[in-house]
């Protein structure tokens, strides 16, 4: 695999991401999902570059209440739970608490469908090759939760494609799915941001951005 020390942005990691992707160009059955927020612009050049269509899969952290950076979980757009049970026990967090902030970020995602999507319909995912993309992953409870949400839908093949991710993250991923690809994969890591040098927040604009002028040429390609 690529190793670089740090990444420019995000963008630059979606261009170097692809570039071990090639063996998906122009296959018509390939979708690229990006993870919300900054999943979206690694994704929009990886589906770029492979002549593919982009869409999204909306999960979000499930964080402790009143320490929200601490993240006990995931959840998808259809309830899909991914939970961290050794913390809940650690912090003797009651299911009654779990349901709620399950249902307040549950509720989230549903708004931010809306934002992102409009009246545009989700791309079908069955017999299809689909390639999860995020900015990279920590504890990877928020890709779990996303495999969670594609593989019921019967996918031909799902490919899990970050710019960094601890290597035992990864092991414990490539059970779960077809294949892993990571670019870096460093035995000491200590947060996504610090292998970016340029890491500022993807808006939400940005991403309906994104996913327009995805579209756009995507559809553009083939007419």
């Amino acid at each position: 695999m690529t190793s670089v020390a740090r990444f420019r942005n995000r963008t630059e990691a979606g261009q170097l991401l692809a570039s071990q992707l090639t063996a998906y160009v122009n296959l018509p059955n390939v979708l690229v999902l990006g993870i919300p927020c900054g999943g979206v612009p690694v994704a929009f050049e990886v589906a770029e570059a492979l002549n593919a269509p982009l869409d999204i899969c909306l999960v979000r952290r499930l964080g402790v209440p009143g320490r929200s950076e601490l993240a006990i979980g995931a959840i998808s757009a259809s309830g899909f739970e991914v939970l961290n049970e050794n913390l809940l026990d650690w912090l003797r967090i009651s299911g009654h608490t779990i349901a709620e902030v399950a249902d307040r970020e549950l509720q989230k995602l549903h708004r931010h469908d809306l934002i992102y999507r409009g009246d545009r319909p989700p791309l079908k995912i069955r017999d299809r090759i689909v390639i999860l993309v995020d900015e990279g992953l920590a504890t990877g409870a928020m890709m779990r939760a996303a495999i969670g949400e594609i593989a019921p839908q019967q996918p031909q093949r799902i490919i899990i494609a970050v710019p960094v991710a601890p290597p035992d993250i990864c092991q414990e991923l490539r059970s779960a799915v077809d294949e892993v690809v990571c670019l870096n994969t460093p035995a000491q890591f200590e947060g996504i941001g610090l292998w970016y040098e340029d890491f500022d927040r993807t808006t939400d604009d940005e991403v309906c951005e994104l996913l327009n002028v995805a579209t756009y040429k995507f559809y553009s390609s083939i007419w």
